[in-house]
């Protein structure tokens, strides 16, 4: 439950959520909603001053960038219509976090097949949903293949890019992807 609002409040507030919206999704009051949206700008100013300086620069430049430099393009940012002004700005202010996680997710995958290879794993990557790559292996192999999955996944950026925060990955066995949950 905790971790739902959690979810809810955080992603809700780069995608633009109004307390209203954030009240109906999570089923509490308005005021609430608008409490724990007031307290999460005072906790984490930061938030605040990186969604108006991304709109400011997608306003003056029609784009904006992942942490690796890939473009997405808003040529109608300046739109006169402010339903559709606001749209823009709102995935203008997410495509650098969802794009920059993508664009880590994938460095990751480049590399796994070399990396288990060269453990001599009989791990097989099958499937990437959103930030999880899902492996099929022996069981025997699973701690194993669980340290070397994570320790390419949090240095995948490397060398390209040092984060200034270090990216923390978790990995758990189970029988299928339902249990893993």
């Amino acid at each position: 439950m905790v971790r739902r609002r959690a979810k809810a409040i955080n992603f809700g507030i780069i995608y633009g959520i109004s307390a209203f919206g954030l009240a109906n999704q999570l089923g509490i009051a308005r005021g609430e909603a608008g409490d724990y949206i007031k307290t999460y700008f005072e906790r984490f100013p930061g938030i605040k001053d990186y969604m108006e300086e991304t709109k400011k620069f997608v306003h003056a430049n029609g784009y904006v960038e992942t942490i690796f430099g890939r473009r997405a393009h808003y040529p109608d940012v300046n739109t006169k219509n402010p339903n559709m002004r606001q749209f823009y700005e709102r995935a203008a202010i997410n495509a650098p976090i969802q794009g920059s996680a993508a664009d880590i997710i994938r460095r990751a995958m480049v590399r796994m097949d070399e990396v288990l290879e060269a453990a001599n794993l009989d791990a097989q990557m099958l499937l990437q949903v959103h930030d999880e790559l899902i492996f099929e292996l022996p069981e025997d192999q699973v701690e194993e293949t669980k340290k070397l999955v994570i320790a390419t996944m949090e240095k995948a950026t490397e060398p390209a890019l040092q984060l200034s925060v270090p990216l923390k990955v978790e990995a758990e066995a189970a029988d299928n992807w339902e249990e893993a949950h």
